[in-house]
């Protein structure tokens, strides 16, 4: 989902504009199942189905607000952030994240992201601040809000 023209270049020229929407992704219990066993949270609301269903708010196991976090690399090569002349991006860290509705098991996550700014750290490293916006199908507001920062590296 690449922008016509956009490189390291000229990726200041788009600060401001939106890059892309991502495809939706299925968020089942396998997988928070497995977001459960690498991060050792195993609290009921994610995890034990049955009691969810009879004693969560949400009527249902939830996906880890971290799980949602860390959709964020996958969805950032989904729409084209790194641009095809960049060899190396390295997170740079978080500046603002908000979790705001609950993704329930079975839910269809996607990301709206918008390029905040890009600021040149040095001959071939530009620094970029992105805002993403993870929506849930059928939801009216977004699973979370979060601004990301990567450094960008020339290949």
């Amino acid at each position: 989902m690449a922008l016509d023209g956009y490189s390291l270049r000229t990726i200041a020229e788009f600060a401001g504009r939106p890059v892309g929407v991502t495809d939706w992704v299925v968020i089942d219990q396998k997988r928070i199942d497995q977001f459960a066993d690498c991060t050792d949270d195993h609290q009921w609301i994610h995890v034990d189905v049955e009691q969810a269903s009879r004693e969560s708010t949400f009527g249902s196991t939830v996906a880890h607000g971290y799980l949602t976090l860390a959709l964020l690399a996958r969805f950032t090569y989904e729409v084209g952030l790194m641009p095809a002349d960049a060899g190396q991006a390295f997170n740079y860290g978080l500046d603002r994240v908000r979790f705001m509705t609950p993704v329930r098991a079975g839910a269809r996550v996607r990301d709206r992201v918008m390029l905040l700014s890009a600021e040149e750290k040095g001959p071939g490293r530009v620094l970029v601040r992105a805002q993403h916006t993870i929506e849930i199908d059928g939801e009216d507001k977004p699973a979370m809000v979060a601004e990301a920062l990567a450094m960008l590296v020339a290949g």
